[in-house]
């Protein structure tokens, strides 16, 4: 069937992490780049743990420790979730589908939702913190308060569950 709208494809490259995506516009013009996926919890669990363990090594304290904390706190609320690298970052997939992230920059830290509508839902929550309505901002030596955190999840997890009915 022909494509009447935006179309993406992604076509994996043998033997590599790397896939190749086509974009066809209405038009029928066709542009290619390419994209690297690392989510390994799909095929070890284990690995993508690694993974972030090396993520988190990789930063400077305090940093590190308030990015180990946040991650000990999405686990304890999500038992189930995966862990992997998303983009870069580290991120948690629950039933397949990304629920929240986090990353380090210089002078903040960030707490991903992976969606662009779960921030702006919580704005009473979220009151006093600086970001995006897709990234929350928080200081590197503060870690988001669990009962803050626990809100974002849900509202990502029923944002998640609602879409796929």
């Amino acid at each position: 069937m022909p494509c009447t709208s935006a179309c993406i494809v992604v076509r994996p490259r043998s033997g590599s992490d790397e896939m190749r995506v086509v974009s066809r516009s209405k038009s029928g013009s066709v542009a290619q780049m390419r994209l690297t996926l690392i989510c390994s919890a799909i095929e070890n669990p284990s690995m993508a743990t690694k993974e972030i363990d090396e993520y988190l090594a990789a930063l400077e304290e305090p940093k590190r420790s308030t990015l180990a904390q946040l991650r000990d706190t999405i686990m304890s609320i999500v038992p189930d979730a995966e862990q992997c690298i998303s983009y870069g970052m580290p991120a948690f997939t629950l039933r397949g589908k990304t629920i929240a992230g986090f990353a380090a920059f210089k002078n903040h830290l960030s707490y991903l939702p992976h969606s662009g509508s779960v921030i702006p839902a919580l704005t009473t929550a979220t009151k006093g913190f600086s970001g995006t309505k897709g990234s929350l901002h928080f200081p590197v030596d503060r870690p988001l308060p669990k009962t803050l955190v626990k809100k974002l999840l849900v509202a990502r997890i029923a944002e998640v569950s609602s879409n796929n009915r």
